[in-house]
């Protein structure tokens, strides 16, 4: 998938100067009746649900498939710069970013601050969707990292697994009981996810996020924490500093009830 012509994340500043562009367009994930209360012109309520807390190749592409179609029912194709747009704090935009990239949309970015950083005004009323039945999608399973996939680039140098939990999480000392087994993932390198992070949804400098992480030039970087919200958050910081990242979202409530694959402490 390319997207030169679209950066992973952009501003209100960004959205204000582009709104008015043929293929931008603006999809809100708050829900439809947040939407009916209030949106930007021109946006569409869009509802593509969130990644699956543990998936295998298989079930990946499954919902590759019927996230395709949810795409299709909201009248996106894929052609477009698909803006998301959340309530601001990021909890909506990252994960449907990452099932728009497993449908196979190509060029999907997420409004930094979302509806509480807009400056424009807002229209009210619902909005009638036009459904399509043709879409250029082909589904990009990369978008939702498996364990499978981790576990096979344990100690791969180009992926660096970032463990964005508390350091008690992290060591194994204070885990949620419901996991079998407490520690971490070989190899991650554990950031905090508060530390990424100005307010809700604004993550620091990005030259601030690089010396934090020191990824190595070129590095894929996946993030990951107990159930994949903490690290989808993280996955937004990390791309609004210029990585390429991805959410693990099964983390280690998924890991954990693995006993073949290894942990450290």
């Amino acid at each position: 998938m390319q997207h030169s012509d679209i950066p992973r994340v952009v501003d209100a500043a960004w959205l204000t100067a582009h709104l008015g562009d043929d293929d931008v367009v603006v999809g809100d994930v708050r829900g439809p009746n947040a939407h009916t209360r209030g949106h930007i012109a021109g946006s569409r309520p869009l509802v593509l649900g969130s990644p699956p807390p543990a998936a295998d190749a298989a079930a990946v592409a499954e919902l590759a498939k019927e996230v395709a179609l949810r795409l299709r029912r909201h009248g996106i194709t894929g052609a477009e710069r698909l803006v998301l747009v959340d309530r601001g704090d990021g909890v909506g935009a990252m994960p449907a970013a990452q099932m728009a990239e497993l449908a196979g949309h190509p060029r999907v970015t997420i409004l930094l601050g979302g509806m509480a950083a807009w400056p424009g005004e807002l229209v009210e009323g619902p909005v009638e969707l036009e459904p399509v039945r043709e879409a250029a999608l082909e589904p990009y399973p990369r978008a939702l990292p498996t364990r499978q996939e981790i576990e096979s680039r344990l100690g791969d140098p180009s992926l660096m697994l970032l463990d964005v939990r508390r350091e008690e999480e992290y060591t194994g000392k204070r885990g949620s009981q419901c996991d079998p087994r407490q520690g971490h993932i070989p190899g991650a390198k554990r950031v905090e996810v508060g530390e990424l992070f100005d307010a809700p949804g604004q993550p620091i400098a990005p030259e601030q996020i690089r010396a934090l992480v020191g990824a190595p030039e070129g590095a894929e970087v996946v993030a990951y924490c107990h159930s994949g919200s903490r690290s989808a958050l993280a996955t937004l910081a990390l791309r609004s500093a210029g990585y390429d990242a991805r959410n693990y979202a099964g983390s280690w409530h998924e890991w954990s009830r693995y006993p073949e694959l290894p942990l450290e402490r």
